[in-house]
């Protein structure tokens, strides 16, 4: 799974032609959560309050971009980076 960005110890990663809806992955330590990019709901999993925070920060920043990504993941294209959260 290609990661996309880093930021404070998380790490947002996507998948290659995963399942709807657009959504990414956030890792942090031992905790994953998967977050829908549309409505940034965490609908798998779970990440620390504050990692979730930062994790929402940056992607209410970045929205456009995840859904360019994604559209890029489902027709397995490389993946672009996106800017951390600083």
């Amino acid at each position: 799974m290609p990661e996309i960005c880093r930021f404070y110890g998380i790490i947002i990663k996507m998948y290659f032609d995963d399942h709807p809806p657009p959504h990414f992955h956030a890792e942090y330590a031992e905790h994953e959560g998967m977050i829908a990019i549309d409505t940034l709901h965490m609908f798998s999993g779970s990440l620390p309050p504050r990692a979730l925070r930062l994790v929402k920060e940056w992607a209410v920043l970045h929205q456009g971009e995840l859904r360019a990504v994604w559209r890029l993941a489902r027709q397995s294209q490389p993946l672009s980076k996106i800017d951390p959260l600083s």
